[in-house]
């Protein structure tokens, strides 16, 4: 099981580490810092009333036919491009 260490650090202090990263490892703390991103964002729509309510209204939509396949958009598109 890996060590867990918490620090704290002022952002200055925090940006003078990053700047001493070699390329590879600011990439690799990228990927950690977008990955954190998103499950934080996911959780805020996931806990949104607003989100939830559009998701519910696209679900019922769905549920009573009222939707439109990909090669049915795709062949409308089409007709009005024409």
């Amino acid at each position: 099981m890996p060590a867990i260490v918490k620090l704290q650090l002022s952002l200055e202090d925090l940006a003078a580490a990053i700047f001493s990263l070699n390329l590879e490892e600011k990439r690799q703390l990228q990927e950690i810092i977008e990955q954190q991103i998103f499950e934080a964002e996911e959780a805020l729509y996931e806990d949104d009333a607003e989100t939830q309510a559009e998701i519910q209204a696209v679900r019922t939509e769905y549920a009573v036919g009222e939707y439109m396949t990909i090669d049915q958009y795709l062949a409308k598109r089409s007709d009005q491009a024409s």
